[in-house]
């Protein structure tokens, strides 16, 4: 799976959980700054990723921005 595509199912997943528009979420979208999203917002979100994309990810005090998440999921598919 490309980064797009990665991007593409995060992008839909922040989209749907914080009912944003389509063009709020971008790769440098701050996850706290900028879609205000709580400790409990994120560890919503990844229990969402780690169900859609069938990886296990570990806390997410490293996740600033949609960018970080992405690498992160990225990372752990090219383990598989």
């Amino acid at each position: 799976m490309t980064q797009e595509e990665v991007f593409g199912k995060v992008k839909d997943i922040l989209v749907d959980q914080f009912d944003l528009d389509d063009g709020e979420v971008t790769m440098t979208t701050n996850m706290t700054d900028d879609i205000d999203a709580d400790s409990l917002d994120l560890f919503e979100v990844l229990n969402r990723v780690e169900d859609d994309f069938d990886v296990k990810l570990e806390a997410a005090d490293d996740v600033q921005t949609v960018a970080d998440l992405v690498n992160k999921i990225q990372a752990e598919l090219d383990k598989k």
